[in-house]
């Protein structure tokens, strides 16, 4: 976690959201924050615990997430992007005024990025427009910027009861895309190929067979897509890509690459799976 008076000594500016799909409207908030000042995200961790919600696997796996604001910098004039983490339960409490006066005397932010629909405060009850004035109040910029709209015309049909729910990109829509294996649009949600991150452990272990290497769902470190067979898919082996297909089933994850392809892992056991999707699924 970063050092509170790492806002103060460069005029941080942060962007307020859930950060957890990281796709094309989160980076947006990163774009205009770096315009403004030395951007962070300032993202809050513990709230599926705090709130009670059911438990469910990251859409980035978290030792990912640096490389995905990485490469978002070269859209934020080349300035590097820092995650800034809170606990939830520290701030759940509190009314917009004291959230507010958080930012401004315990973290010692300069300004602050927000899409139109931001709620913020105990129980929501602030919105955008609160926002702007209590960050006024205490002599901090706000910026509240549009929502980056999902233009894809045939975006699946989410049933959302949410009246946030304007038909812009979302969290929500990345983990129907991947509910129903519809890679081309993810990729178009996220502007970036998913990777999908396996972990093996002293319990669960990769098997090698020739060309083909699987690993229990178990050692998932994120969100896969549903069952079937994806095509034109890229194992990360070091700087390399290596062409594959990949085949999800009820319990493992398969990966096929072509003859030979296997050598370049070596003779030591494979630790970490690193997996980026192509278009094709069926």
């Amino acid at each position: 976690m970063l050092r509170l008076s790492l806002f103060i000594r460069f005029g941080g500016v942060v962007a307020l959201g859930k950060f957890d799909a990281l796709h094309v409207g989160h980076r947006e908030l990163a774009i205009q924050a770096s315009k403004v000042g030395t951007p962070f995200l300032l993202s809050f961790v513990g709230m599926a615990e705090v709130l009670g919600w059911e438990s469910r696997p990251p859409i980035v796996a978290k030792c990912d997430r640096k490389r995905v604001l990485s490469s978002w910098s070269h859209y934020c004039g080349n300035l590097a992007l820092t995650e800034f983490e809170i606990e939830f339960s520290s701030v759940r409490r509190l009314s917009p005024r004291e959230f507010v006066e958080k930012l401004s005397k315990d973290l010692g932010v300069c300004g602050v990025v927000a899409g139109e629909n931001y709620r913020f405060g105990y129980k929501a009850a602030g919105d955008a427009a609160e926002l702007v004035k209590l960050c006024e109040e205490y002599g901090i910029r706000a910026y509240i910027i549009n929502s980056v709209m999902d233009k894809n015309k045939c975006s699946i049909n989410i049933n959302s009861s949410n009246p946030k729910d304007r038909g812009q990109v979302s969290s929500t829509r990345v983990r129907g895309a991947l509910a129903v294996g519809d890679m081309k649009y993810l990729s178009e949600l996220l502007g970036r190929r998913h990777r999908l991150i396996l972990k093996a452990n002293n319990q669960e272990v990769f098997t090698c067979i020739k060309h083909k290497i699987s690993a229990p769902k178990s050692c998932l470190l994120n969100l896969a897509p549903k069952e079937g067979l994806y095509e034109n898919c890229f194992l990360i082996v070091g700087e390399k890509l290596v062409t594959s297909r990949v085949v999800i089933d009820t319990a493992q994850i398969h990966v096929e690459m072509g003859v030979g392809a296997s050598s370049i892992f070596g003779s030591e056991g494979l630790k970490l799976l690193c997996i980026e999707f192509g278009y094709s699924q069926s």
